[in-house]
Protein backbone atom coordinates (compact mmCIF):
# COMPACT_ATOMS: atom_id res chain seq x y z
CA UNK A 1 0.00 0.00 0.00
CA UNK A 2 1.23 3.49 -0.43
CA UNK A 3 2.81 5.46 2.18
CA UNK A 4 4.51 8.04 4.35
CA UNK A 5 6.85 6.73 6.76
CA UNK A 6 10.70 7.71 8.56
CA UNK A 7 12.85 5.09 7.29
CA UNK A 8 15.49 5.52 10.12
CA UNK A 9 16.07 8.02 12.82
CA UNK A 10 17.65 11.42 11.41
CA UNK A 11 18.10 13.39 14.47
CA UNK A 12 20.06 16.81 12.72
CA UNK A 13 18.40 16.49 9.60
CA UNK A 14 14.83 14.86 9.93
CA UNK A 15 13.39 15.52 6.62
CA UNK A 16 16.23 13.17 5.40
CA UNK A 17 14.95 10.08 6.90
CA UNK A 18 11.29 11.03 4.91
CA UNK A 19 10.08 8.69 2.16
CA UNK A 20 7.09 8.17 0.35
CA UNK A 21 6.23 4.86 -1.28
CA UNK A 22 4.77 0.84 -0.92
CA UNK A 23 4.97 -0.70 2.75
CA UNK A 24 2.89 -3.55 3.33
CA UNK A 25 -0.62 -3.82 4.40
CA UNK A 26 -1.58 -3.60 8.21
CA UNK A 27 -2.03 -6.85 10.34
CA UNK A 28 -5.18 -7.12 11.84
CA UNK A 29 -5.05 -8.52 15.74
CA UNK A 30 -8.13 -9.97 17.20
CA UNK A 31 -10.05 -6.80 18.47
CA UNK A 32 -8.62 -4.60 16.20
CA UNK A 33 -10.29 -2.98 13.15
CA UNK A 34 -8.75 -1.51 9.23
CA UNK A 35 -9.76 1.52 8.59
CA UNK A 36 -8.95 3.10 4.98
CA UNK A 37 -8.28 6.22 5.70
CA UNK A 38 -9.23 9.76 3.92
CA UNK A 39 -7.59 12.28 5.48
CA UNK A 40 -4.79 13.06 7.95
CA UNK A 41 -3.40 15.83 10.06
CA UNK A 42 0.73 16.54 10.59
CA UNK A 43 2.11 17.34 13.68
CA UNK A 44 4.65 17.76 15.78
CA UNK A 45 5.26 14.68 16.84
CA UNK A 46 5.85 13.37 13.24
CA UNK A 47 9.00 15.63 13.05
CA UNK A 48 10.51 14.03 16.48
CA UNK A 49 9.83 11.07 15.20
CA UNK A 50 11.72 11.41 11.85
CA UNK A 51 14.19 12.62 14.39
CA UNK A 52 14.05 9.27 16.53
CA UNK A 53 12.39 10.83 19.29
CA UNK A 54 10.15 7.98 21.42
CA UNK A 55 11.30 5.17 19.12
CA UNK A 56 13.57 2.73 19.05
CA UNK A 57 15.88 2.50 16.35
CA UNK A 58 14.95 -0.72 15.63
CA UNK A 59 11.20 0.28 14.93
CA UNK A 60 11.95 2.04 11.90
CA UNK A 61 11.08 2.20 9.18
CA UNK A 62 7.72 4.15 10.72
CA UNK A 63 5.11 5.06 9.03
CA UNK A 64 4.14 8.57 9.96
CA UNK A 65 0.77 10.03 11.50
CA UNK A 66 -0.70 10.26 14.91
CA UNK A 67 -4.37 10.88 13.83
CA UNK A 68 -6.78 10.92 10.97
CA UNK A 69 -10.14 10.00 9.50
CA UNK A 70 -11.26 7.20 7.68
CA UNK A 71 -13.75 4.59 6.58
CA UNK A 72 -14.90 1.22 8.64
CA UNK A 73 -15.39 -2.33 5.87
CA UNK A 74 -18.66 -1.79 6.66
CA UNK A 75 -19.04 2.09 5.33
CA UNK A 76 -19.01 3.64 8.37
CA UNK A 77 -17.54 7.06 8.97
CA UNK A 78 -15.09 7.14 11.62
CA UNK A 79 -12.55 9.44 13.68
CA UNK A 80 -9.24 7.73 14.92
CA UNK A 81 -8.17 7.96 18.97
CA UNK A 82 -4.33 7.75 18.56
CA UNK A 83 -3.52 7.23 22.17
CA UNK A 84 -2.89 2.91 22.48
CA UNK A 85 -2.98 1.81 26.24
CA UNK A 86 -4.47 -0.36 28.99
CA UNK A 87 -8.17 1.07 30.41
CA UNK A 88 -7.66 -0.32 33.80
CA UNK A 89 -5.88 2.63 34.58
CA UNK A 90 -9.38 4.19 34.22
CA UNK A 91 -7.53 7.06 31.39
CA UNK A 92 -5.51 5.18 29.34
CA UNK A 93 -2.66 8.03 29.08
CA UNK A 94 -2.08 7.64 32.47
CA UNK A 95 -1.12 4.10 31.65
CA UNK A 96 2.69 3.79 31.92
CA UNK A 97 3.12 1.53 28.86
CA UNK A 98 0.56 3.70 27.05
CA UNK A 99 1.77 4.44 22.91
CA UNK A 100 0.86 6.92 20.32
CA UNK A 101 1.10 5.52 16.61
CA UNK A 102 3.66 6.04 14.99
CA UNK A 103 5.98 5.12 18.14
CA UNK A 104 5.26 1.18 18.44
CA UNK A 105 2.56 1.29 15.97
CA UNK A 106 2.23 1.97 12.41
CA UNK A 107 0.70 5.36 12.00
CA UNK A 108 -1.85 6.90 9.79
CA UNK A 109 -0.14 8.28 6.63
CA UNK A 110 -1.17 5.38 4.50
CA UNK A 111 -3.52 4.14 2.16
CA UNK A 112 -5.04 2.00 5.64
CA UNK A 113 -4.08 1.95 9.04
CA UNK A 114 -4.66 -0.77 12.00
CA UNK A 115 -6.23 0.12 15.15
CA UNK A 116 -8.23 -1.36 18.32
CA UNK A 117 -11.87 -1.58 17.79
CA UNK A 118 -12.40 1.01 20.93
CA UNK A 119 -9.90 3.49 19.33
CA UNK A 120 -12.62 4.67 16.19
CA UNK A 121 -15.36 6.93 16.85
CA UNK A 122 -18.39 7.81 14.60
CA UNK A 123 -17.23 10.96 12.68
CA UNK A 124 -19.82 13.77 12.85
CA UNK A 125 -21.83 14.78 9.79
CA UNK A 126 -20.84 18.75 10.27
CA UNK A 127 -17.24 17.45 9.96
CA UNK A 128 -15.33 17.20 6.96
CA UNK A 129 -12.43 14.28 6.39
CA UNK A 130 -10.24 16.93 7.01
CA UNK A 131 -11.77 19.17 9.66
CA UNK A 132 -12.13 15.66 11.59
CA UNK A 133 -8.36 14.33 10.97
CA UNK A 134 -7.38 17.46 13.35
CA UNK A 135 -9.48 16.32 16.10
CA UNK A 136 -7.68 13.49 17.52
CA UNK A 137 -4.15 14.64 18.15
CA UNK A 138 -4.34 18.85 18.15
CA UNK A 139 -8.02 19.76 19.27
CA UNK A 140 -7.88 16.70 22.19
CA UNK A 141 -4.47 18.00 23.40
CA UNK A 142 -6.34 21.62 23.69
CA UNK A 143 -9.67 20.33 25.06
CA UNK A 144 -8.15 18.29 27.70
CA UNK A 145 -5.81 20.87 28.56
CA UNK A 146 -8.98 23.52 28.79
CA UNK A 147 -11.73 21.77 30.23
CA UNK A 148 -9.96 18.72 32.00
CA UNK A 149 -6.38 20.19 33.48
CA UNK A 150 -7.06 24.11 33.93
CA UNK A 151 -9.70 24.58 36.07
CA UNK A 152 -10.69 27.53 34.46
CA UNK A 153 -14.65 28.91 34.44
CA UNK A 154 -16.54 31.09 32.28
CA UNK A 155 -15.43 34.67 32.14
CA UNK A 156 -11.98 34.16 32.98
CA UNK A 157 -9.00 35.52 31.15
CA UNK A 158 -6.74 32.99 29.33
CA UNK A 159 -3.56 33.76 27.61
CA UNK A 160 -2.28 31.00 24.37
CA UNK A 161 1.05 31.47 23.87
CA UNK A 162 1.96 31.23 20.13
CA UNK A 163 -0.93 32.10 17.95
CA UNK A 164 -1.29 29.99 14.80
CA UNK A 165 -0.01 26.04 15.33
CA UNK A 166 -2.81 23.62 15.50
CA UNK A 167 -3.21 23.07 19.74
CA UNK A 168 -2.91 27.04 19.87
CA UNK A 169 -5.81 27.70 17.13
CA UNK A 170 -7.48 25.20 18.80
CA UNK A 171 -7.43 26.95 22.16
CA UNK A 172 -9.01 29.57 20.96
CA UNK A 173 -11.65 28.51 19.70
CA UNK A 174 -12.68 26.14 22.57
CA UNK A 175 -11.68 28.74 24.78
CA UNK A 176 -14.29 31.55 23.17
CA UNK A 177 -16.90 28.91 22.64
CA UNK A 178 -17.04 28.03 26.35
CA UNK A 179 -17.57 31.62 27.21
CA UNK A 180 -13.47 32.92 28.39
CA UNK A 181 -11.78 35.97 27.58
CA UNK A 182 -9.27 34.61 25.07
CA UNK A 183 -5.70 36.70 24.95
CA UNK A 184 -2.76 35.20 22.63
CA UNK A 185 0.83 35.92 21.46
CA UNK A 186 2.08 36.01 17.97
CA UNK A 187 5.63 36.47 16.41
CA UNK A 188 3.74 38.02 13.15
CA UNK A 189 0.91 40.73 12.45
CA UNK A 190 -0.41 37.82 10.39
CA UNK A 191 -0.08 35.21 13.24
CA UNK A 192 -1.91 37.56 15.35
CA UNK A 193 -4.14 38.61 12.78
CA UNK A 194 -5.15 34.74 12.40
CA UNK A 195 -5.77 34.18 16.12
CA UNK A 196 -8.42 37.42 16.35
CA UNK A 197 -10.32 36.03 13.58
CA UNK A 198 -10.72 32.77 15.21
CA UNK A 199 -12.46 34.29 18.31
CA UNK A 200 -9.66 35.89 20.12
CA UNK A 201 -10.29 38.73 22.54
CA UNK A 202 -7.08 40.49 22.12
CA UNK A 203 -3.42 39.63 20.18
CA UNK A 204 0.18 40.87 21.56
CA UNK A 205 3.90 40.96 20.04
CA UNK A 206 5.88 37.61 21.83
CA UNK A 207 6.66 38.77 25.09
CA UNK A 208 4.75 42.30 25.30
CA UNK A 209 3.41 43.67 28.57
CA UNK A 210 -0.16 42.44 29.33
CA UNK A 211 -2.91 45.04 30.21
CA UNK A 212 -3.52 42.66 33.18
CA UNK A 213 -2.58 39.34 34.47
CA UNK A 214 -4.49 36.27 33.41
CA UNK A 215 -5.96 33.30 35.21
CA UNK A 216 -3.99 30.71 32.94
CA UNK A 217 -1.42 30.52 30.41
CA UNK A 218 -1.24 27.50 27.70
CA UNK A 219 1.82 26.40 27.07
CA UNK A 220 3.62 24.80 24.22
CA UNK A 221 6.34 26.35 23.39
CA UNK A 222 8.41 26.14 26.06
CA UNK A 223 11.99 28.27 26.85
CA UNK A 224 11.42 30.90 24.41
CA UNK A 225 7.91 32.22 26.26
CA UNK A 226 8.16 30.52 29.66
CA UNK A 227 9.40 33.88 31.42
CA UNK A 228 6.73 35.74 29.79
CA UNK A 229 4.15 32.91 30.98
CA UNK A 230 5.61 33.16 34.65
CA UNK A 231 5.56 37.00 34.23
CA UNK A 232 1.96 37.05 32.90
CA UNK A 233 -0.09 35.28 35.76
CA UNK A 234 -2.22 36.18 39.25
CA UNK A 235 -1.44 34.97 42.31
CA UNK A 236 -2.59 31.32 42.19
CA UNK A 237 -2.73 31.14 38.53
CA UNK A 238 -2.04 28.11 36.31
CA UNK A 239 0.41 27.26 33.31
CA UNK A 240 -1.02 23.88 31.13
CA UNK A 241 1.73 22.24 29.49
CA UNK A 242 1.54 20.03 26.72
CA UNK A 243 4.71 20.78 24.81
CA UNK A 244 8.25 22.54 24.54
CA UNK A 245 8.56 23.38 20.80
CA UNK A 246 11.52 25.54 21.20
CA UNK A 247 13.22 23.57 24.02
CA UNK A 248 12.75 22.25 27.40
CA UNK A 249 15.16 23.52 29.08
CA UNK A 250 13.57 26.54 30.50
CA UNK A 251 14.26 28.76 33.70
CA UNK A 252 11.67 27.35 36.28
CA UNK A 253 11.78 31.09 38.61
CA UNK A 254 11.54 29.06 41.42
CA UNK A 255 10.74 31.92 43.76
CA UNK A 256 7.91 33.68 41.60
CA UNK A 257 6.57 30.18 41.13
CA UNK A 258 6.00 29.64 45.57
CA UNK A 259 5.31 33.46 45.91
CA UNK A 260 2.94 33.04 43.73
CA UNK A 261 1.24 30.14 44.49
CA UNK A 262 1.62 29.46 40.53
CA UNK A 263 0.56 25.86 39.43
CA UNK A 264 2.23 24.34 36.90
CA UNK A 265 0.22 21.46 35.26
CA UNK A 266 1.34 18.97 32.56
CA UNK A 267 -1.29 17.69 29.87
CA UNK A 268 -0.76 14.64 27.67
CA UNK A 269 -3.35 14.33 24.46
CA UNK A 270 -6.81 13.17 25.79
CA UNK A 271 -8.74 9.92 26.41
CA UNK A 272 -10.99 8.24 24.10
CA UNK A 273 -13.81 9.88 26.56
CA UNK A 274 -12.52 13.25 25.82
CA UNK A 275 -12.40 13.03 22.36
CA UNK A 276 -16.07 11.45 22.18
CA UNK A 277 -17.13 14.91 23.91
CA UNK A 278 -14.66 17.04 22.10
CA UNK A 279 -16.18 15.86 18.90
CA UNK A 280 -19.87 16.24 20.36
CA UNK A 281 -19.20 19.71 21.62
CA UNK A 282 -17.55 20.95 18.03
CA UNK A 283 -20.89 19.48 16.11
CA UNK A 284 -23.13 21.30 18.85
CA UNK A 285 -21.47 24.67 18.61
CA UNK A 286 -20.65 24.17 14.70
CA UNK A 287 -16.74 24.83 15.33
CA UNK A 288 -14.24 23.75 12.99
CA UNK A 289 -10.59 23.49 12.81
CA UNK A 290 -8.66 25.86 10.92
CA UNK A 291 -6.55 24.12 8.04
CA UNK A 292 -4.01 26.31 6.62
CA UNK A 293 -2.96 23.94 4.15
CA UNK A 294 -4.50 20.86 2.67
CA UNK A 295 -2.12 18.92 0.37
CA UNK A 296 -2.18 15.08 -1.17
CA UNK A 297 -0.14 12.64 0.99
CA UNK A 298 1.94 12.20 -1.98
CA UNK A 299 3.46 15.89 -1.94
CA UNK A 300 3.82 15.07 2.32
CA UNK A 301 7.22 16.56 2.19
CA UNK A 302 6.53 20.57 1.18
CA UNK A 303 3.56 20.40 4.54
CA UNK A 304 6.75 18.85 6.54
CA UNK A 305 9.03 21.93 5.37
CA UNK A 306 6.05 24.08 5.94
CA UNK A 307 6.38 22.82 9.39
CA UNK A 308 9.53 22.72 9.95
CA UNK A 309 9.99 26.41 8.84
CA UNK A 310 7.47 27.37 11.05
CA UNK A 311 5.03 28.58 7.97
CA UNK A 312 1.73 27.29 9.82
CA UNK A 313 -1.52 29.16 10.21
CA UNK A 314 -3.74 26.61 11.92
CA UNK A 315 -3.38 22.49 10.61
CA UNK A 316 -1.41 20.96 7.58
CA UNK A 317 -3.86 17.52 6.73
CA UNK A 318 -3.13 15.61 4.09
CA UNK A 319 -5.68 13.49 2.03
CA UNK A 320 -6.00 10.72 -0.21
Amino acid sequence: MFAVYAAEPQPESPLDALRVGERPDPEVPDGWVSVSVRAASLNMHDLWTLRGVGIKAEQFPMILGCDGAGVLADGSEVVLHGVIGDTSHGDETFDPKRSLLTEKYQGTFADKVAVPARNVLPKPRSLSFGEAACMGTAWLTAYRMLFTRSGLRPGQTMLVQGASGGVSTALVSLGKAAGMRVWVTGRTEEKRALAVSLGADEAFESGARLPERVDAVFETVGKATWGHSMKSLKPGGAIVVSGATSGPDAGADLQRLFFMQIRVIGSMMGNRDELADLLAFCDLKGLRPTIGSELPMTEAKTGFEQMLAGETAGKIVFTR
